[in-house]
């Protein structure tokens, strides 16, 4: 197992339902972004350590699909979405549904920025239709997931 040395900075605006996530990464923007793209990657690090996940569907491209589930003591969880835009080592534009709450679909833009000497920043910003809907998100154990699956992103990254 490999410890980061990045921190995993998430913020939510006071103004504006969103959640903002930064986080550094010792690889290119082609890895990290890659390993955001190539299902099988992708299923390597999303979500917390004691989740498995199966992708079902995984069409990353402009116009494309994708539906994964998490695998947690034995329960289930769905996530879906479409991709609305997508440029290689730098952008992805997406939908985002927990199927537990088909009314909740958030708008992300995953943003890849080039820090040179082999290292990224990748800035991911979440935005939903309400507050309440944007606490209840964070509310929801995120936090966690979103930190460890980072950590983990940063063991697949080595490896690949």
């Amino acid at each position: 197992m490999t410890t980061s040395t990045h921190e995993t900075r998430i913020d939510v605006d006071p103004e504006v339902p969103l959640v903002r996530i930064t986080r550094e990464f010792d690889a290119p923007p082609e890895k990290v972004f890659r390993a955001h793209t190539d299902p099988e990657l992708f299923a390597q690090w999303v979500g917390p350590r004691d989740t498995e996940t199966r992708v079902d569907v995984f069409e990353c491209c402009t116009g494309g699909s994708y539906r994964f589930v998490t695998i947690s003591d034995g329960e289930e969880y769905g996530f879906r979405g479409c991709f609305h835009e997508v440029r290689p080592d730098e952008l992805i534009v997406q939908t985002f549904t927990f199927e537990g709450d088909p009314d909740g679909v958030a708008l992300e833009k995953l943003v890849l920025e080039d820090l040179g000497d082999g290292r990224t920043r990748l800035t991911s910003t979440s935005l939903v239709d309400s507050f309440a809907g944007r606490d209840a998100f964070v509310a929801s154990g995120m936090e966690v997931g979103v930190r460890e699956g980072y950590e983990r992103l940063d063991e697949v990254l080595t490896r690949s």
